[in-house]
């Protein structure tokens, strides 16, 4: 395993330059630059490929099976897996709750669920999203009631990724009714095949089922599954939430779509139209701006220093950025608009739909755009509350 190196003391160019290289001599180029997420099945084979050199899980530290990436290492990973067009894994549980359990969770559970994220033996979904609390996260309404040894967890959360390929789920619910919203919260640890959970899958725009609604019916769950102190659940939320902010501001998406809208403005000649050169070049210089405001961001994790409320900036400006490219793109296509899998065009092959598809969602996980609003508005402008 690859894991015994240590890579942060490599340079960025030759660290990148190993993963370039590992990335698209390895991962299989029939999943490349997919449409939707890849299904448990489909991941498979690359998650052991990962698991076997080491490179499962690069936030993690060493001593815990990971390749111990400092930050500015972590974010060239995940740039030359979105380069590569590597598809999305159901990998909540590398992403979110190992690096969740290494930091908040007890000896024990560290010792029982890390090995198995690693195994693939446990494949983790994310119960956040309510019917009633998406956006508005802190309004979340499922309830556990301690019962002896265990909760029991009554309630539905809903736009949960992958949890039809999943087997275990963490789960923010209400512990607390009695105090302000956001610290009567606590985070719990559930196995999927508990008696009273029960899940029904939502078909998206574009045909894929990605996401689930799950019920829980006096779902019980023993005391040992809360990870940290009891009604503080919210405090483990913004910080991995603040994080995935940052993921979701990369303008790699933006930069693809910018790219398929190049190709097809070349096949057919949309240069000699002034107007599309005018909103191509708009979108352009904006393009540039994200790269530059994501590039500042990193360079505050690389220097270890924390994330504060302005990165809903970046969050905005990149999904916003996204969708306007994918609106140009689809519109420029014209009646190609209407072919979902791709098309030619003067020998250059185009995806219309895949990025405006992708796009729309965009605004609305990670935090709506409208709430990132709010908090920049709140916490950032210190505008008065209207």
């Amino acid at each position: 395993m690859s894991a015994a190196i240590d890579f942060n003391a490599m340079d960025d160019e030759t660290f990148r330059a190993e993963a370039r290289s590992f990335f698209e001599s390895e991962y299989p180029a029939e999943l490349r630059f997919m449409a939707g997420r890849l299904s448990w099945a489909e991941s498979k084979p690359w998650w052991m490929k990962l698991s076997k050199k080491g490179w499962l899980a690069p936030n993690w530290p060493v001593e815990h099976g990971g390749m111990g990436l400092d930050p500015g290492k972590l974010i060239i990973y995940w740039e030359e897996t979105e380069r590569a067009g590597i598809g999305r894994m159901p990998d909540q549980g590398v992403t979110m709750v190992g690096p969740t359990l290494i930091r908040f969770g007890n000896d024990a559970q560290r010792a029982k669920y890390l090995p198995k994220i690693l195994a693939g033996e446990n494949v983790w979904c994310q119960g956040y999203s309510e019917p009633n609390a998406g956006s508005d996260l802190a309004s979340l309404r499922t309830e556990a009631v301690l019962d002896g040894d265990e909760y029991v967890i009554n309630g539905s959360k809903i736009w949960t990724s992958m949890a039809h390929h999943a087997t275990n789920i963490y789960v923010l619910v209400r512990t607390d009714k009695s105090v302000k919203q956001q610290r009567g919260i606590s985070f719990l640890l559930v196995d999927m095949k508990t008696p009273g959970i029960t899940f029904r899958t939502i078909r998206n725009i574009a045909g894929h089922e990605e996401f689930c609604q799950v019920f829980f019916d006096n779902v019980r769950t023993h005391k040992d599954n809360l990870v940290g102190k009891l009604n503080e659940g919210w405090t483990i939320a913004k910080g991995l939430l603040t994080f995935e902010r940052l993921n979701i501001g990369s303008p790699r998406r933006p930069l693809q779509a910018f790219e398929q809208l190049d190709t097809l403005a070349h096949a057919r000649k949309l240069f000699d139209d002034a107007g599309f050169v005018d909103r191509y070049t708009q979108l352009k210089m904006d393009l540039n701006d994200l790269g530059s405001l994501y590039q500042r961001y990193v360079e505050k994790v690389r220097r270890g220093e924390a994330l504060g409320p302005d990165i809903s900036m970046l969050k905005v400006f990149a999904m916003d950025t996204y969708q306007k490219l994918a609106e140009l793109l689809l519109e420029s296509g014209a009646e190609y608009g209407a072919f979902a899998e791709g098309v030619k065009l003067e020998g250059e092959a185009v995806d219309l739909m895949t990025p405006f598809y992708t796009s729309r969602p965009g605004t609305i996980y990670g935090g709506s755009n409208e709430i990132q609003r709010n908090i920049l508005s709140k916490y950032v402008l210190q505008l008065p509350a209207a």
